[in-house]
């Protein structure tokens, strides 16, 4: 097997387990736990946080889209952060997730560089 695919499989393994934990999050918002929403003074907005939540992570997992799912997923991940640290919580598992995040769009994407760039 040549690098190339097996960077391609590598790169669909990672997406799609990404994209689970960001749907099991959701899932979380939605059914499982909303009372930790309220926790954060989120309650009110659970929903829509889900559902966009849940439309990021599934343009993260398209080819064609992945782009567009890698800068959503990242302001997602900041306001998780920032969520974290006024709360007081840590933000060691939102980092690692953000980071996660652009790792894996660089490797799906090589051109998610020069698009940042803007040197079409």
């Amino acid at each position: 097997m040549d690098i190339l695919k097996t960077k391609k499989i590598a790169a669909w393994v990672l997406s799609g387990m990404l994209a689970v934990l960001f749907f099991y999050s959701a899932a979380g918002k939605l059914f499982l736990q909303p009372e930790s929403m309220n926790q954060m003074h989120l309650a009110d907005w659970r929903i829509l946080i889900a559902c966009g939540e849940i439309a990021s992570a599934l343009l993260f997992l398209f080819p064609r889209t992945n782009i567009y799912g890698t800068l959503l997923l990242s302001a997602y991940m900041g306001g998780a952060i920032i969520i974290h640290m006024t709360n007081g919580m840590s933000i060691a598992f939102p980092s690692v997730v953000l980071i996660l995040i652009w790792g894996i769009g660089f490797l799906r994407n090589p051109q998610l560089l020069k698009i940042l760039k803007n040197e079409n």
